[in-house]
């Protein structure tokens, strides 16, 4: 099988109706829930805030050099994740409601990110990093449409990435045109849509 395009000892949990299989850097062929264990995220040190904000800008021309599994766990954790024992986010939401979904497009599947355990889940197979370019990861960040808030609330994630790149020096790039690319490929929520896509890479 094709190898995993961030598959850096990643480890694979694939859950069955009636067992667990484990694998590793590869995925099996049964029709089962296919889950990424990620590394738990580095949620201290990096370059102090002041030094990100000034190194802040838009890339749009990025490498095919593919992104680690813990800068991925990262930055999945600055957009969506969970910092606090009470569940709260990085990011804040209306009434805490936490209402948004964040989707990671590879070339290999499009996955939805379990925050609370710390994985990727697998929402479809089709190749999803070739439909925004040449970056080799794309976040998408999705909340409910009929939501004021919703616009706020992904703004908030996309601005926590932009400066983990920053900080790390990726480049990455955020837009909303092409954020319909995937419809016919995921099955979003009832009454969700996909508000910003945000594509991000090693600068060439």
């Amino acid at each position: 099988m094709k190898p995993y395009t961030l598959a850096l000892s990643l480890s694979l949990v694939i859950v069955t109706a009636g067992a667990t299989v484990f694998t590793s850097g590869s995925f099996a062929a049964e029709p089962a829930e296919k889950r990424i264990v990620l590394p738990q995220p580095a949620v201290s040190g990096g370059a102090p805030l002041m030094d990100a904000m000034s190194r802040r800008k838009t890339t749009r021309n990025v490498s095919e050099k593919q992104i680690s599994q813990q800068d991925l766990s990262n930055l999945l954790w600055s957009a969506w994740g969970i910092n606090r024992p009470d569940g709260k986010r990085t990011v804040p939401t209306a009434r805490n409601r936490q209402e948004a979904i964040v989707y990671v497009a590879l070339k290999e599947g499009v996955w939805r990110y379990d925050a609370a355990g710390n994985a990727l889940v697998q929402v479809a197979e089709t190749d999803a990093a070739s439909r925004f370019g040449a970056a080799p990861l794309t976040l998408l960040y999705a909340g409910r449409a009929d939501d004021d808030a919703g616009g706020m609330h992904v703004g908030s994630m996309y601005q926590n990435v932009g400066l983990y790149c920053a900080a790390v020096g990726l480049g990455n790039v955020v837009k909303s045109s092409g954020r319909d690319a995937l419809n016919t490929a995921i099955n979003l929520p009832s009454g969700y849509k996909i508000y910003i896509i945000h594509s991000i890479g090693w600068p060439k």
